[in-house]
C-alpha cells in the first residue's frame, strides 16, 4: 500500500470568543496519497475550509487544536516551530483561494508577486525569477504572458487572476496543492478551463490535491475520493463513484438531490409590461495620452433591447465582461445609457436623480455578495428599514418594526432576529436579508445580479424557490443575471444570451435550453451541463 503523503488524524479545531469556545472541527481523519485528489465537500459552516487552513496553520489567533495531528511526510505540522512551517508553506504545500482579487496584492504587479515566491523559497535572482515566472504564466495558459508580467490584478479578468494564483502555487513544484473553492465565482466556461488546467498540471507535475468545494459537479469531475462534512465531522467517505452512486448517509443523499428544481411561473398573455428598453448603448470612453483624449470605447452594452412583464423572469446569461450587470444597472438608471428606457409606459432615461427617487421604491436590486452589500455596522432591522426612511414611508418606530418583521417572515427568516448583525448569519441567511430589504418597499421590478452564485447548492435551491414564491404572490418582474445555467433554467421564462455587449441569442427559456442556435450558447451550455453530468472521477481531455 502506498504511504500517505498527508495524514490528518483526529483533528479538532476550536475558536475562543468572549470567554466561549466553539468546536468547528471535531475529530476529523483522512489521508491523501501521492498524486491523489481528495475532495472535502459540504455546506458553508461544515468545517471544510477550517480543516484545510489547519494543515498550513493559517487560522487566526482565536483558533486552537484541542487534539489531533497533521502528518506530512511523517512530520507533524502542528508541532513545527513558526520558521519551520513557513518553510513548508508555498514550497512543499501551497494553496489556491476562492477569490484571487482579495488574495493578490492590488499594489504589486502580478509578475512580481509570482517571482516573490521563487526568491523567498528558491533564492532566485531577479532575472531567474522573471524567466521562471514567464514559464509559469505560460504553463497555466495565460495568454500574452509576457505583456501580463507588468499588469496589476485589477487589470485582469477573474479567470486570469485565478491562473496567476495557480502559477504562484506551482512556482516551487509542490507535493500537495490545497484548492479552496477555486472556481466558485467563475463563469462556467472559465470554471471548466480551470478544472481542466488543474487536472492537467496535477498529472504533469505528479502532485496531490486537497480540493474544497460545495459544488458536487466539481467533485464528480476532479476527485478520486471524497469526504463529506457536516457540522465539523466527516459523515461519509470513499471513492467518488461509490459515494455518488450509492450514498450511505442521509446528508449525502440530500446534497446530491439539492439542485434547483421546478420551472418558471407561467405568465398570462395579458400581463402588463413593466420595463421595456432599447436599443440601448452603454459605452465607456478609453482615454490615453497626456491630454486624456478619447481614443476608443469599451462597448459594455451595444444595441441591446429587453422587455420584462409583470410576473415574468427574464434570465440574462453570458461570461464575465459580456455586459450583463451593466445592462441591469442601466435599466435601473444607476448607469447612464443611450436609448429609450420605459417603465410602466413612461420614459425614464432622461430623468435626473430627483425625479427618479420616487421610482426607486418600485425598482429594486439584489446583489451577488450580501456580505459586501449589507452594512456590518447596521442591525438587520436598520438595514431593511433604510429604504422606508429614504422613501418617506417609515411611519412610527412600531410601524417600521412591523414592516421589517413582515419582510423577514416573507423570506423565511425569524423576525425575532432583526436586532442581530449580518456577521451573525450564514451566507444564505444574509442573501435572504438582502431580498427582504428589497421586498420591504413592495417593488414591481427587481434586478437580481448573481444572487445565488456564492451559495451552497441546497441554499441555492431554497433561494430559487423563495424568489419564485414571492413572484407568484406579488406579480413581480425579475431581470435575473447569472452564469449558473441550472438556476436560470429553474427560474426564467425567457433568456437573453450576451457576448461582448451584444445579444447573440434570445427566446423562450425551454426552447433555448432544448435547442441553442449559436455556437457561443452551445459552448456555454456544454461547459455548464458537462460539468454537472460528467462521470464520477472523469475529467475532459
Amino acid at each position: 500500500m502506498t504511504a500517505s503523503l498527508l495524514s490528518v488524524q483526529d483533528l479538532s479545531v476550536a475558536f475562543r470568543q468572549g470567554g466561549r469556545e466553539t468546536l468547528a472541527v471535531d475529530r476529523v481523519s483522512f489521508e491523501i496519497a501521492p498524486g491523489e485528489t481528495v475532495a472535502l465537500v459540504g455546506e458553508s459552516g461544515s468545517g471544510k475550509s477550517v480543516t484545510a487552513l489547519s494543515v498550513l496553520r493559517l487560522l487566526d489567533g482565536a483558533a486552537h487544536h484541542p487534539g489531533g495531528r497533521v502528518l506530512f511526510k511523517g512530520r507533524d505540522l502542528l508541532a513545527l516551530r513558526d520558521a519551520e512551517i513557513r518553510a513548508v508553506r508555498g514550497d512543499a504545500i501551497t494553496m489556491v483561494f476562492q477569490e484571487p482579487m482579495t488574495s493578490l496584492n492590488p499594489l504589486h504587479r502580478v509578475g512580481d508577486q509570482v517571482g516573490e515566491v521563487l526568491r523567498l523559497h528558491r533564492g532566485a535572482s531577479a532575472a531567474e525569477a522573471r524567466a521562471r515566472t514567464l514559464d509559469l504564466l505560460r504553463l497555466v495558459g495565460l495568454r500574452n504572458a509576457e505583456s501580463r508580467l507588468g499588469a496589476y490584478p485589477h487589470e485582469l479578468s477573474g479567470g486570469q487572476r485565478q491562473r496567476v494564483m495557480i502559477a504562484m502555487a506551482l512556482a516551487c513544484e509542490p507535493d500537495l496543492l490545497i484548492a479552496d473553492e477555486p472556481t466558485t465565482a467563475l463563469d462556467v466556461t472559465v470554471q471548466a478551463q480551470i478544472l481542466d488546467l488543474l487536472a492537467d498540471l496535477k498529472g504533469r507535475l505528479g502532485m496531490a490535491m486537497l480540493f474544497i468545494t460545495h459544488d458536487l459537479g466539481v467533485v464528480r469531475r476532479v476527485a478520486d475520493r471524497v469526504c463529506v462534512m457536516l457540522q465539523g465531522r466527516i459523515v461519509e467517505t470513499g471513492p467518488v463513484a461509490e459515494v455518488f452512486s450509492a450514498p450511505q448517509h442521509d446528508y449525502t443523499r440530500r446534497l446530491l438531490a439539492a439542485e434547483p428544481k421546478g420551472r418558471a411561473n407561467p405568465v398570462p398573455a395579458s400581463a402588463e409590461t413593466l420595463v421595456e428598453a432599447g436599443p440601448m448603448k452603454v459605452w465607456f470612453p478609453l482615454r490615453t495620452g497626456l491630454f486624456r483624449r478619447t481614443t476608443g470605447h469599451v462597448k459594455a452594452v451595444d444595441g441591446v433591447s429587453v422587455r420584462v412583464r409583470a410576473g415574468e423572469t427574464v434570465g440574462v446569461v453570458g461570461e464575465s465582461g459580456s455586459g450583463k450587470t451593466t445592462l441591469g444597472l442601466a435599466l435601473l438608471r444607476l448607469l447612464a445609457s443611450e436609448g429609450p428606457v420605459v417603465y410602466l409606459g413612461r420614459r425614464i432615461d432622461g430623468l435626473g436623480s430627483g425625479a427618479m427617487r420616487p421610482l426607486r421604491r418600485e425598482m429594486q436590486v439584489v446583489f451577488q455578495d450580501p456580505y459586501g452589500s449589507l452594512s456590518p455596522r447596521l442591525s438587520v432591522a436598520e438595514i431593511v428599514e433604510e429604504g422606508l426612511l429614504v422613501q418617506g414611508r417609515a411611519g412610527s418606530t412600531a410601524e417600521r418594526r412591523a414592516t421589517v418583521a413582515r419582510a423577514l417572515a416573507d423570506v423565511g427568516l425569524d423576525p425575532a432576529a432583526m436586532d442581530r448583525y449580518p456577521h451573525e448569519f450564514s451566507g444564505g441567511q444574509r442573501q435572504r436579508i438582502a431580498i427582504a430589504r428589497a421586498m420591504a418597499l413592495d417593488p414591481r421590478f427587481v434586478v437580481l445580479d448573481e444572487p445565488t452564485s456564492a451559495l451552497d447548492m441546497s441554499v441555492q435551491a431554497q433561494i430559487v424557490a423563495l424568489l419564485r414564491d414571492l413572484q407568484a404572490r406579488r406579480g413581480l418582474g425579475y431581470l435575473f443575471i447569472s452564469h449558473d445555467l441550472k438556476v436560470v433554467r429553474a427560474l426564467a421564462n425567457r433568456v437573453i444570451v450576451m457576448q461582448d455587449g451584444q445579444v447573440v441569442e434570445e427566446g423562450e427559456a425551454d426552447a433555448i435550453f432544448a435547442d441553442p442556435k449559436t455556437a457561443y450558447t452551445r459552448a456555454l451550455f456544454a461547459a455548464a451541463f458537462d460539468l454537472a453530468t460528467a462521470p464520477a472521477g472523469a475529467v475532459r481531455e
